[in-house]
């Protein structure tokens, strides 16, 4: 059985007096995609940006790699690798300077460089402009520069975002061999469900700050033998909360 390398317990956040989450509890499992599902609005972004300690003030616990993170921020964030909404490059320069760029920031060797470039397939356009890539090779660039300093838990906002098929397939073959060939866990938030269904072993789901299920896909889809998709187990936990 695997160990889980973050958990959330109890974790709420509030806004004056807008409650974005309240007491939503997720177990994230190593080397596992999770799926974080919910519409926009639910609190997916804002539970992302307090793992990353972008938000800092909330209540509960959060535990990554079993280190608490009001503690060990530093050294829990060193390990993890994020792309929230769009990646961020230098459009007059190659892929291979815009990943330079990101090793010094993260301290790691060049020779890293060439690795992620072949995971994410764009090792035989390293040396193309960014600002000539399709949307499709923008974001995987994107991951490159999330992977760059070999993280433990990747965390991907909305990856396939504004892709069009062959760009959200290509996105999907990546998220399952970065779990399945490279070991990585993967947490990654969509509203592409079909997509979802195809690439995820749990998922959380969640609807106005309230987690509505949390585990296995396949066992939420026998518990429902009826429904045909996720996408429709999805919209009746939605009519139900």
């Amino acid at each position: 059985m695997k160990n889980d390398i973050l958990t959330i317990d109890n974790l709420s956040k509030s806004y004056k007096d807008n409650q974005v989450l309240n007491n939503i509890n997720l177990h994230i499992k190593a080397g596992t995609v999770y799926g974080f599902l919910g519409p926009n609005g639910a609190g997916k972004s804002t539970t992302i940006r307090i793992i990353l300690g972008l938000i800092k003030k909330y209540t509960g616990d959060i535990k990554v790699f079993d280190h608490d993170l009001k503690k060990h921020k530093i050294e829990i964030l060193n390990r993890v690798g994020a792309l929230v909404e769009s990646p961020s490059y230098y459009e007059h320069l190659s892929a291979y300077e815009n990943l330079k760029i990101w090793a010094i920031m993260k301290n790691t060797p060049y020779s890293r460089i060439d690795e992620v470039l072949k995971i994410v397939d764009l090792y035989d356009s390293k040396n193309k402009k960014a600002g000539k890539f399709s949307l499709g090779m923008k974001q995987r660039l994107g991951i490159a520069q999330a992977l760059i300093n070999n993280p433990d838990l990747l965390i991907l906002d909305e990856p396939t975002n504004g892709l069009d098929p062959i760009g959200i397939k290509e996105i999907r073959a990546l998220i399952i061999s970065l779990s399945k060939v490279y070991n990585k866990t993967v947490l990654v938030s969509s509203h592409l469900l079909s997509e979802m269904e195809l690439m995820v072993d749990d998922v959380g789901i969640i609807n106005k700050g309230s987690v509505l299920y949390e585990g296995c896909l396949k066992e939420l889809k026998s518990n429902y033998p009826t429904l045909n998709s996720l996408e429709d187990i999805f919209l009746l936990l939605l009519e139900r909360s």
